[in-house]
């Protein structure tokens, strides 16, 4: 088998680790809330909302300033096995459960979306999950022509923080002032079988899976960590 081929396939596993992590995450959400009152979830929906507010604040601050709470970093730490498909997937379930400061703000917005949505908390973390798993098998399936690419892109990540923190404080917003159907109706037109107010939901997660592909903790690393897996070098990739 080409390297290329063995790259892409560990970048499959270790998109279906994460994947599962964040999927039964979002599926103890919709469990655990689906019968929560309509006044309960309206307070919810507010603190929610701030709490969204608060994250995009804190990116956007980070970008000039050093924030304790981003320069901390959780990581769940596994041994490499023999099998290197076993040892992306195990990573990828290691991902998930990890804390990065650039990604961690977006995707605790993300858990607060899917707490302050009920009875779609499972589909929005699946919408995350594939925002984010899409880019990575695309890296992986050619990873040793995206070396070069990241490498010339490098310089707009500084930019990320910024991006992603007002992206954040949009949501926020519209979570704040329940204003995230209206939106919906404006981007999408009449409601089909799912709402507009859901559809719109998974568009933002969607979005915030692709940010937090793009962060300058993720972006930069792609390529070495695939090659790494799958048992190779950046430059034999290239050959």
């Amino acid at each position: 088998m080409r390297r290329e081929e063995i790259i892409f396939l560990n970048s499959v596993f270790f998109v279906l680790g994460f994947t599962l992590v964040f999927s039964l995450i979002g599926i103890i959400f919709q469990t655990a809330l689906t019968r929560v009152s309509f006044s309960a979830m309206n307070v919810l929906r507010e603190a929610g909302g701030s709490i969204i507010i608060l994250f995009g604040l804190l990116i956007v601050l980070s970008a000039r300033y050093i924030i304790p709470f981003f320069s901390t970093e959780h990581k769940v730490h596994v041994g490499r096995f023999s099998n290197s498909y076993v040892s992306s997937f195990v990573f990828g379930l290691a991902f998930a459960m990890g804390w990065t400061p650039c990604v961690g703000a977006i995707l605790g917005s993300i858990y607060v979306l899917a707490a302050t949505s009920p009875g779609i908390g499972f589909l929005l973390l699946l919408s995350f999950s594939l925002g984010l798993g899409i880019p990575f098998l695309i890296v992986g399936a050619f990873v040793s022509r995206a070396s070069a690419f990241l490498k010339r892109i490098r310089v707009f990540l500084r930019y990320f923080n910024v991006a992603s923190g007002i992206f954040l404080i949009a949501i926020g917003v519209l979570v704040v002032t329940d204003n995230l159907g209206i939106l919906a109706v404006f981007l999408l037109g009449a409601q089909g079988s799912v709402s507009a107010g859901n559809q719109i939901n998974f568009i933002i997660a969607i979005a915030a899976g692709a940010l937090t592909f793009l962060s300058p903790c993720i972006l930069p690393l792609l390529p070495a960590y695939f090659c790494y897996i799958a048992g190779t070098t950046a430059d034999g990739a290239r050959r």
